[in-house]
């Protein structure tokens, strides 16, 4: 891999260390404020082993214009870990536009026409996950309740995730939903 960057789209009040933290506000301290529904990002191509985008893409009005846009960013080989909310909890916060499914990787595999879109990524992981980011619940619970959460947790992301292709649809309403779902990708071709 020739580039050694790594990239945190959508930072808000949460940058990550040794990142190149991007928001749309400048209010949130961003290393570059940058509006990502608007194409090519002022970035170099392939100039990032990694990028984070976590809780982003719901809020796009074309994830699927960005997905091609961060694949344009990533260097050969790099990884990219998409954090959405889930179709069962995806429209709980207000400006949500979608929320996203296991289906979501076929639309970056060549071999599932017609979804392809022509942008290739590698579907190196997928996880499913019923309480997700914690460092929000602190705002809202208390220690015992946010103890309790995760212990419980635990238990159904364990379950959920032996065959995340069917507890994705089957399971996630018997649980009320999962806040999360985690793809991490990695950049096809040269």
């Amino acid at each position: 891999m020739n580039a050694s960057l790594k990239l945190n789209l959508g930072c808000g009040r949460f940058p990550l260390p040794g990142h190149v933290n991007v928001d749309i506000s400048l209010a949130s301290g961003p290393d570059l404020v940058c509006d990502l529904d608007r194409f090519p990002y002022p970035l170099a191509s392939e100039r990032f082993e990694r990028i984070d985008a976590s809780h982003v893409l719901e809020h796009l009005d074309h994830p699927l214009e960005a997905m091609r846009e961060l694949h344009r960013l990533l260097c050969p080989g790099g990884e990219l870990c998409v954090k959405v909310p889930h179709f069962s909890r995806g429209f709980t916060h207000p400006d949500h536009k979608r929320g996203f499914d296991v289906s979501f990787p076929l639309f970056f595999d060549e071999t599932m026409s017609p979804w392809y879109t022509g942008t290739p990524f590698f579907l190196k992981r997928l996880r499913l996950r019923w309480n997700a980011q914690p460092y929000l619940k602190r705002y809202v619970a208390g220690r015992v309740s946010r103890f309790l959460a995760w212990a419980v947790g635990c238990v159904i992301d364990r379950i959920a995730n032996l065959a995340p292709m069917v507890f994705s649809r089957l399971f996630s309403y018997w649980v009320g939903g999962f806040e999360e779902i985690e793809f991490v990708f990695v950049r096809r071709g040269a």
